[in-house]
């Protein structure tokens, strides 16, 4: 495949987050909630315009991922500015064909030139391990309500970055969704059937 992985346009901001609500629909949710956390996070003060990249293949987007500001804080409410990893979705008809791999990699290279300590996320072990993303509670780190479990995950960008850092991860604001407001952003998109979710939540963080 001719991949080519660049930074989004602004033109391009729908149909990325179309990709990413395709990519999830009824899998952890019923419907999606990911395409507009997307479009939140793009207007929050979290965003970092050079982490929100598009892979194409022979000119069209097949995928995407975007890193965001977050923040370690301590028990002295001490900050130390992350990265929160997400949404990242590649369109299905080109899964499981290496293009996340790529499309991450490159990611993390371009996180590492920029100078952030690191890349905190909630994903499949078994696919992020393989990145060099641990368990967070090798860095001592929790979620805000002070949880760790397997898909909480933590990369270095930097040998030695957290040695320093610990306490509870916080995430921007845009990632909590009200129901009022999604049902209105859901208007701007095909209408889709709401079903069962595919995978249970609830049942990989216990």
């Amino acid at each position: 495949m001719n991949l080519h992985i660049r930074k989004v346009g602004k033109s391009e901001f729908y149909q990325t987050e179309n990709l990413i609500r395709e990519a999830f629909w009824n899998l952890y949710n019923s419907g999606c909630t990911d395409h507009i956390i997307l479009h939140k996070l793009r207007n929050s003060k979290s965003y970092v315009g050079e982490l929100d990249l598009v892979v194409l293949c022979n000119g069209d987007i097949i995928g995407h991922i975007i890193s965001t500001k977050a923040k370690v804080l301590d028990s002295k409410n001490k900050e130390y500015e992350v990265l929160c990893v997400g949404p990242f979705a590649v369109s299905h008809d080109f899964q499981h064909k290496g293009v996340g791999t790529e499309l991450l990699k490159y990611h993390i290279s371009e996180a590492k030139k920029l100078g952030f300590k690191g890349m905190v996320l909630f994903g499949n072990p078994n696919y992020y391990h393989r990145f060099g993303f641990k368990n967070a509670k090798e860095y001592k780190i929790t979620t805000k309500e002070d949880q760790n479990f397997d898909q909480f995950m933590v990369l270095e960008l930097q040998r030695h970055n957290f040695e320093n850092v610990n306490g509870r991860f916080f995430e921007d604001s845009a990632f909590e969704v009200n129901e009022n407001e999604l049902n209105e952003f859901e208007k701007r998109f095909p209408t889709k059937e709401k079903g069962k979710p595919k995978i249970d939540i609830k049942l990989l963080i216990t």
